[in-house]
């Protein structure tokens, strides 16, 4: 079992996290909508991930919906003292899976009280306010009214700390006048870089940046050169992709997520692959790197 104690660390919300940790997105039925194919293995994919050191857990009551964080009650209440866990508000489902804005001040209460509920907590650790944007990329526009309704809840100690996700570098500065945001959760891999100036930005002001769809997501990344140089360094090329993140900025924040403690046990040991300048400079071509990186 790959342990992460010696692991890198960096701050969320004033708590120090190890930098490899776990999105548990994919807990969730197809689509992430429903219940899981076998609920039993999401349980154990979670506990061993906390016996192997995480103590970042991504997740959202609009996965299933409800169901990840029913099932992160059943498998870790009571919460080990260390673990953080980051939910996001911004959405609802349809009955059909549809993603559905959920933009209003009583939806963020709502979603809130959602995630309080079926979490099992009296305070949620970090509070992401999801713009849906594009879907996986941002849109410029306001997000004032929602920042100001998740710090009113702030206010009322249901939320301690305030995230954004999938957000433009000029949403961030507006937030920022409104309340004190800890990580924004922005789409960013080996392959996709548009935030590459954003990532710098926030590293200048410590503030962690955790990339979605850290491998590709629904579409994995899928590269020959990846492929050589993962083979060259008896890696796979998805530890590699995770490690090329780690090596990229140390205010990134993994949260790879799986549903098979083998492909579970894979994303961890990324933690401990070590890149030398030469491959970095390999990897760095796969990708489009924004000017300013």
């Amino acid at each position: 079992m790959p342990n992460l104690n010696s692991g890198e660390t960096f701050s969320l919300g004033g708590r120090t996290v190890r930098r490899l940790g776990y999105g548990a997105m994919q807990l969730a039925g197809p689509g992430v909508f429903g219940p899981p194919k076998d609920r039993d293995a999401a349980l154990a994919v979670l506990r061993e991930a906390v016996d192997s050191g995480v103590n970042h857990i991504d997740t959202s009551d609009f996965y299933g919906p409800h169901v990840t964080n029913q099932i992160i009650r059943e498998a870790l209440h009571p919460y080990p003292d260390d673990l953080v866990i980051v939910t996001k508000v911004g959405a609802d489902r349809g009955a059909d899976g549809s993603w559905i804005p959920a933009f209003e001040p009583e939806d963020i209460a709502r979603g809130v009280h959602d995630n309080l509920r079926n979490l099992g907590l009296d305070a949620l650790d970090v509070v992401n306010m999801r713009s849906m944007g594009n879907i996986h990329a941002p849109a410029e526009g306001s997000i004032a009214k929602q920042v100001e309704a998740l710090a009113g809840l702030q206010r009322q100690g249901l939320v301690r700390h305030i995230g954004l996700s999938n957000v433009t570098s000029k949403q961030v500065a507006e937030a920022q006048g409104i309340a004190e945001i800890v990580c924004v959760q922005n789409h960013y891999n080996l392959i996709q870089r548009s935030d590459d100036a954003l990532v710098d930005e926030l590293a200048a002001q410590g503030i962690a940046y955790v990339p979605f769809f850290p491998l590709g997501g629904f579409t994995p990344i899928q590269s020959s050169a990846l492929l050589g140089i993962a083979g060259k360094l008896g890696a796979t090329p998805m530890q590699v992709a995770l490690a090329w993140l780690l090596h990229r900025s140390p205010n990134i924040l993994l949260i790879p997520g799986t549903s098979s403690l083998t492909h579970l046990r894979e994303n961890l040991q990324a933690a401990q692959l070590q890149l030398s300048g030469a491959v970095l400079t390999e990897l760095d071509t796969l990708g489009e790197a924004q000017p300013g990186h």
